[in-house]
């Protein structure tokens, strides 16, 4: 068993998982579903393929950069009579960063990774208007499951961002696939049963809440200056 890292960051993101009709909201994480859709365009396959090698893997994410959450609205009309269709509200996040694991095997981890490095249908964060700003690909971890990949893994949260930390070292959220063996567990309805347009079909699925402590590259550095070195020893 090897772990893909991916890297999720775009001025905006969007990850529904209960979004309807002409209220789309976004979870504040990406979902399962959304980044396995990501993996199966990036492999060249069709929507009605069915996605249960991609949903057998075991899936976590770690919150390096919140975002902010915003809000748009969205008019259009018929092409053919010209007549308004309802107004549509859109929920996004603003300058978020994540990085997202998936554990599996070998030699289907290493598929992806050769696919997210050369997709054959340009990725996107959740829907098409949300292109990435950096490139996906983190590489492969084969020494560990998830817990130890998103642990160990560099903050990669913006520049910026970092400077606002001083502290050497910054918690970050982590959101990992969990059974009810593991403990208590929350739920998401995030697992691709069918990505078909005609019949999209979605299944629960357990989830647990951590924290990992990460070192911060933009903390400021102990200085070995000695103001009163100038004034010499006895």
């Amino acid at each position: 068993m090897s772990v893909l890292l991916l890297q999720l960051a775009g001025p905006l993101q969007a990850w529904g998982s209960s979004a309807r009709f002409a209220r789309r909201t976004t979870e504040p994480a990406p979902t399962k579903s959304g980044v396995i859709g990501l993996l199966a365009a990036a492999l060249g396959r069709d929507r009605s393929h069915d996605p249960v090698d991609l949903a057998a893997l075991r899936f976590g994410v770690r919150v390096d950069q919140r975002g902010v959450p915003i809000r748009d609205y969205q008019t259009a009309h018929h092409f053919e009579t010209g007549k308004s269709m309802p107004v549509s509200e859109r929920f996004y996040l603003a300058d978020a960063v994540f990085v997202a694991a998936l554990e599996g095997p070998d030699d289907l981890i290493d598929e992806l990774h050769q696919a997210v490095r050369r997709p054959t249908y340009l990725p996107y964060l959740g829907r098409r208007s949300c292109p990435p700003s950096r490139p996906l690909d983190l590489g492969i971890r084969e020494d560990g499951d998830i817990e130890q990949a998103l642990k160990r893994e560099d903050w990669r949260a913006s520049r910026w961002h970092q400077r606002r930390h001083r502290e050497p070292t910054v918690r970050l959220e982590t959101i990992i696939e969990a059974t009810a063996d593991d403990g208590p567990v929350d739920s998401i309805r995030d697992q691709p049963l069918s990505f078909d347009p005609t019949h999209r079909r979605y299944a629960l699925r357990g989830i647990r809440h951590g924290y990992v402590e990460v070192p911060n590259p933009a903390a400021p550095q102990p200085s070995d200056h000695d103001p009163i070195a100038v004034l010499g020893g006895e």
